[in-house]
């Protein structure tokens, strides 16, 4: 049985934990003064258990834990920060997973949870992060020489990925068998998607049982991860398709692609039953007043009319409450295999949902190690920021897309809390901030190298790619590429170059997005992969490195290179002697004499 991750705070241990070992999970809510996430979570904490659903035991974690050992944390380590980027990708199952996992380590390294519905409180040198939707996450670092109209200096990614999500109404039955009804998430490789072990994880709403007396909402969530192979989508066998290598694997999405759960024929013979009977045992006898509450008929979840029982039940078991506390769900389809650091040289890294949160951990990575220490912020004049949105993948186009006005509204009040009454300090800031659109870039494929233009073919460990499109579908310029560059440069790290094949379509990222939406400089990279958009994906180690430490030293050194280039304000360029003359009609005097027609003449 999956157990329910609790973080808890050193200085809170030993309360905590006492709390744990009594509370039923049903109703472990907590009311200990220090940060929380929307499923509950204490966020801060250098200790983890695991809290029982079923019996409200504390345990300590082993590998379903997110840890972090000092080696694995340390960019200088050998494959040390690739190792950490595995571990954070197994636990980010989701977008909310990895809001919740960027929460916590924001939390651990001292930036303080802001909420979106609150006064903001701003102050130089401070460090803040706030969620939106929870799967949304914007963290930004003030400088403590700030001044108003001073830019942000930010790196962009998402935290979405191609996935199957379960639809509003799940329950099929078809041939025998219970299929559950998904719908695919933006563009991914489905074919990769047979023959996988599947599991389930998202969020979950749920009601207050009835007889809670706390002053909570009615309806709160809970975040949930089966990671035990309990979904597949099989594959036809060839012998009932034997043109599939002449006519190619073409399945339909709405009638090849539904995954099973189980057989009807197991699901009706209540193998739940002695699970059941055995919780029933270990509780104390009823009274009166309860046996004749539980004699009572229940009425039947609506859920129930809309999902198969036996999938209410596994995730109410999962989470420790009633099937009719369940509300309504967000979940997706997850790959149960688990990423690893592999190759013959331990120089790749094998795993899911690399596009994008391979980007998303580095940028985090960078901006937490850049705040840490004592004095970190004291030279810096900007603002550091990152922002991790979701649905990049469908078009950016919601509330807390990229194309929505999260980053504006976050540039905003940061500059006013932070500014004064001048004129334009927002506008003044936005024209000053400069963004680094970072999102996974393809590699040179060995067996497809003709897909690539010739002079334009990234390659593993050689670092981050420029993307480059004149039609805009990347917003690099060379300012906002030759800056990047020189940014990595005066480390002594390079990069490389991509363009589009003219006889190819190009894709696109968040950074024309946002650069229309902000006005503010803008430049596309991103680590090259392969597999990009397949359930397991691939990159190089040395490039998670060599990324990393690209992004540190912009956001250590940008706001002191940005001064030495201005573009609109340079003076006005001399002309003379660039242009022939054109005769003007006129006597051109000295100072002070006016100027004396004379009439034109045929020649």
């Amino acid at each position: 049985m999956i157990s329910v991750l609790r973080f808890v705070n050193k200085k809170y241990n030993q309360t905590a934990i006492s709390v744990l070992r009594s509370a039923k999970a049903s109703h472990c809510r907590f009311s200990l003064s220090i940060p929380r996430d929307l499923s509950g979570r204490l966020v801060k904490s250098s200790d983890m258990v695991k809290v029982s659903a079923k019996r409200g035991r504390s345990e300590g974690l082993a590998t379903k834990a997110v840890t972090h050992d000092a080696n694995t944390t340390n960019p200088s380590s050998k494959k040390g920060l690739a190792k950490d980027l595995v571990t954070f990708c197994n636990y980010a199952w989701t977008p909310y997973h990895a809001v919740e996992e960027a929460s916590r380590r924001l939390f651990e390294a001292g930036f303080q949870h802001i909420s979106e519905r609150d006064v903001w409180q701003i102050q130089r040198g401070g460090k803040y992060f706030f969620t939106r939707n929870f799967s949304t996450i914007v963290a930004f670092a003030v400088g403590e020489k700030y001044e108003p109209g001073n830019g942000f200096y930010m790196i962009g990614a998402h935290t979405d990925s191609p996935c199957l999500k379960l639809k509003p109404v799940t329950k099929s039955t078809k041939s025998g068998y219970l299929m559950v009804n998904i719908e695919t998430y933006g563009g991914g490789l489905w074919y990769t998607w047979f023959d996988r072990d599947l599991g389930l994880a998202g969020r979950v709403l749920l009601r207050k049982p009835s007889e809670s007396t706390s002053a909570s909402p009615a309806i709160y969530s809970r975040l949930l991860k089966i990671d035990r192979p309990l979904l597949r989508i099989p594959m036809l066998a060839i012998h009932l398709q034997r043109d599939i290598h002449t006519n190619g694997f073409k399945p339909n999405l709405q009638t090849n692609f539904a995954p099973i759960l189980a057989t009807a024929v197991k699901s009706q013979l209540g193998l739940h039953k002695k699970g059941e009977e055995e919780a029933v045992a270990s509780e104390p006898a009823p009274s009166n007043e309860a046996a004749k509450q539980s004699s009572s008929p229940s009425s039947p979840s609506p859920e129930s009319v809309k999902h198969h029982s036996l999938l209410m039940e596994i995730l109410s078991e999962e989470l420790g409450v009633s099937p009719n506390d369940i509300v309504d769900f967000e979940l997706n389809l997850c790959d149960v295999q688990p990423g690893v650091v592999g190759g013959a040289k331990s120089e790749f890294v094998f795993c899911g949902r690399l596009d994008n949160l391979a980007m998303s951990f580095v940028s985090l990575q960078a901006l937490i190690d850049t705040c840490k220490s004592e004095g970190a912020l004291s030279e810096e004049t900007g603002v550091r920021a990152i922002a991790l949105f979701d649905h990049e993948e469908v078009g950016s186009d919601s509330a807390q897309g990229a194309g929505g006005p999260v980053m504006r509204d976050t540039i905003t009040r940061v500059a006013v809390a932070l500014g004064s009454d001048g004129e334009g300090v927002v506008e003044r800031t936005m024209r000053s901030s400069f963004l680094v659109s970072a999102d996974m870039a393809h590699a040179l494929h060995p067996n497809y190298a003709d897909k690539h233009d010739p002079d334009h073919q990234p390659k593993l460990h050689e670092g981050l790619v420029l993307k480059h499109n004149t039609n805009q579908r990347y917003a690099t310029n060379a300012v906002s590429a030759a800056l990047f560059r020189e940014v990595g440069r005066l480390r002594g790290i390079s990069c490389q170059e991509f363009s589009v094949r003219n006889d190819m379509p190009c894709g696109s990222t968040i950074g024309p997005i946002l650069a229309s939406n902000l006005g503010c400089r803008t430049v596309d990279v991103g680590i090259p992969q392969l597999s990009m958009h397949s359930i397991r994906e691939m990159c190089g180690t040395d490039d998670v490195d060599i990324s990393y430490n690209h992004f540190v030293a912009f956001f250590e050194d940008f706001s002191k290179l940005d001064v030495s280039l201005d573009l609109d304000n340079l003076p006005p360029p001399d002309l003379r002697g660039t242009l022939a003359d054109v005769p003007c009609n006129h006597v051109h005097g000295g100072s002070g004499q006016k100027l004396v027609d004379i009439p034109m003449t045929d020649k």
